[in-house]
């Protein structure tokens, strides 16, 4: 057992079960039910869910890893491919939020936190 990918596991649990929760009530819904051009929605809805299949793979591949299951030879890249990304996500939204004009929009939008923890305890464990 491999205590650093099991905490980045559980907190990429963590933050799919919010993805679905929290992002479903408080993004998904009020955009698929806003006015904008219907194309431009529908492609939002694809990309919640791209993002939703991403972190399910992602936390299945992490707790596997993270309790003893080898995925043959390329399992230190899969882990280490998974905390790059989860890196480029906190960076990206840190860098957006920071730009975005919103009062305090870097707490508003606070799942680069989860994305940090995710990468760190992921690049650690391998």
């Amino acid at each position: 057992m491999n205590w650093y990918i099991v905490v980045a596991g559980s907190a990429a649990l963590f933050t799919t079960i919010g993805h679905f929760a929290i992002g479903s009530k408080q993004f998904l819904r009020p955009m698929l039910e806003s006015s904008f051009d219907p194309v431009a929605r529908k492609v939002m809805h694809c990309v919640f869910h791209y993002i939703s299949v991403f972190l399910i793979l992602s936390t299945a591949a992490l707790l596997a890893v993270g309790f003893g299951v080898q995925i043959g030879e390329g399992t230190t890249l899969l882990i280490r491919f998974i905390s790059v990304n989860f890196a480029a996500f906190a960076l990206w939204q840190i860098a957006l939020a920071s730009t975005a004009g919103i009062p305090n929009a870097v707490f508003k939008m606070f799942q680069w936190m989860f994305f940090v923890l995710i990468a760190v305890f992921g690049w650690i464990g391998v």
